[in-house]
């Protein structure tokens, strides 16, 4: 994002022709899909993610079987599941991004203040002047020194000492790495995260103590940091065959897919907006992921 954090790789591996998907015996259709085996809301090898719902749901109206190639979503995801041919189909990427080509969104979302009910701090904006005073924790993607929009928001506002980082990927031999910033919630650790409303939507959900989840505002700080952000499937460039099934499936599904996002208690903003933002969320590799 900005150099920025996040930002979607520019160049991209242009292959020849179209890569139609696997066919593991004769009539038998693979849908070859890439995903992290640790990341939930999204996807883990249990196949226990909204991402792993949505894909059986298209594979079922495909009459395919579900492939998956898993590998930790950071440096060098790309290049070892898209790139290298081993899967055909990436969820949950950002609208406009450059290293794989986009289908239509299925959804948007945002991110949000989370904070304890029972506190009743009802912060809605990064300009609440008690942000100044209020221990914050924020996702961080740990290498590099790339940051999140948020932290740049706080940052523009002279907030910063009082702030604590969580890495998004955290300590991978652990269930659940992202979890740790909603637990510090939760536990009193920090007064008020601020995380991206799939993430933060999940784990709230499963914490005793009950949490209340609000989307930031604004939707835009500043030119270069949108914290709002459309969410479609990747295919690579030229498999322009699968990229039309796909959106056919999306469209066709649309109810189905809302409901299941709903389910894993997914902030969704009600339109999709006109240009898809140019930034990845943090379920996301960043710029360097594909070199």
């Amino acid at each position: 994002m900005k150099r920025a954090i996040f930002r979607l790789l520019p160049g991209i591996v242009m292959l020849a022709g179209v890569l139609l998907p696997a066919v593991a015996d004769a009539g038998t259709r693979e849908l070859r899909v890439c995903a992290d085996p640790n990341n939930l809301p999204f996807s883990n090898k249990a196949e226990q993610g909204f991402e792993n719902k949505i894909v059986d749901l298209i594979a079922n109206d495909l009459g395919a079987t579900v492939k998956y190639t898993w590998w930790a979503q950071r440096r060098g995801f790309v290049r070892h599941t898209l790139y290298a041919v081993k899967c055909d189909l990436w969820p949950g990427i950002a609208s406009r991004a450059e290293m794989a080509a986009p289908t239509q969104p299925y959804y948007r979302s945002t991110y949000v203040f989370v904070t304890r009910a029972d506190r009743h701090l009802a912060i809605t904006s990064f300009d609440d002047p008690r942000l100044h005073k209020l221990k914050i924790g924020v996702e961080m993607v740990g290498y590099d020194a790339q940051n999140t929009p948020p932290t740049h928001a706080l940052a523009r506002r002279g907030i910063t000492r009082n702030v604590q980082g969580f890495l998004i990927f955290g300590d991978y031999r652990q269930p659940n790495p992202p979890s740790a910033i909603i637990k510090a919630v939760a536990d009193g650790k920090i007064d008020v995260a601020i995380a991206w409303g799939p993430l933060a939507g999940y784990f709230a959900a499963k914490e005793s103590v009950p949490l209340t989840v609000t989307p930031v505002k604004p939707e835009q700080d500043g030119p270069q940091f949108p914290m709002t952000f459309a969410i479609s499937m990747g295919t690579r460039r030229g498999d322009n065959a699968l990229a039309r099934e796909i959106d056919r499936e999306l469209t066709r599904n649309k109810k189905r897919i809302d409901a299941i996002l709903a389910a894993y208690h997914v902030p969704m903003l009600p339109e999709y907006p006109g240009p898809a933002a140019i930034i990845s969320p943090p379920s996301q590799p960043e710029t360097k992921a594909a070199k």
